[in-house]
């Protein structure tokens, strides 16, 4: 009885382990970074943003270019996002040629007005309105990990775009750092 008695105790551990095992690689596989990686190499969710000037940016009209789309928290986001989006601005290889820009926000066009003078470079940028944020909730935006508001604000995420609309690169930077260089070498690859 005793010899039975183990057994089933051997089997219920192996099993217990076997079942931890299976739920971290469930859990793992349904990370906000792996459903961002997982757009790679795939369609883009469609958008319609509007800038400050009320001229549309949609995945249709914007076939043709190579599009970055900064997902930030906007406003609240001083001095990290503003820099980011100011760099974009003033940055000539960014500006020129089959390269556009949308530094994504949730905040109102007002609001953005009030504050489109502060800092050099951010009147030059493309302010891309995400209302209700319907576009950031399609990308899964909302939950990764730089997002300071989780939930309900993006953080700091970078998604190219190809001249066809499919995904070609992602990054989420919780340091929320300027990326302009790393950007546009992802960008160049495109280009090979």
């Amino acid at each position: 009885m005793e010899g039975s008695n183990i057994l089933v105790i051997i089997l219920i551990i192996i099993v217990s382990i076997a079942g931890l095992f299976a739920l971290i690689w469930f859990n793992q596989s349904r990370t906000p970074e792996s459903k961002l990686n997982n757009m790679l190499d795939k369609i883009s969710p469609d958008f319609s943003f509007y800038d400050l000037n009320g001229k549309n940016y949609s995945l249709e009209n914007l076939k043709g270019k190579n599009v970055v789309l900064f997902f930030s928290e906007g406003i609240r986001c001083y001095p990290a996002c503003w820099n980011q989006i100011a760099f974009f601005g003033s940055d000539v290889r960014f500006n020129a040629g089959d390269i556009t820009v949308l530094s994504v926000v949730i905040d109102s066009p007002e609001d953005w007005k009030k504050v489109i003078n502060k800092i050099e470079g951010l009147d030059k940028a493309i302010i891309a309105i995400d209302k209700n944020g319907l576009a950031s909730k399609k990308f899964g935006m909302l939950t990764l990990p730089s997002s300071m508001k989780y939930g309900s604000q993006p953080g700091h995420t970078y998604v190219i775009l190809d001249k066809q609309g499919i995904v070609r690169y992602v990054f989420d930077d919780p340091r929320m750092a300027v990326n302009s260089d790393q950007i546009f070498n992802e960008i160049l690859k495109l280009n090979k």
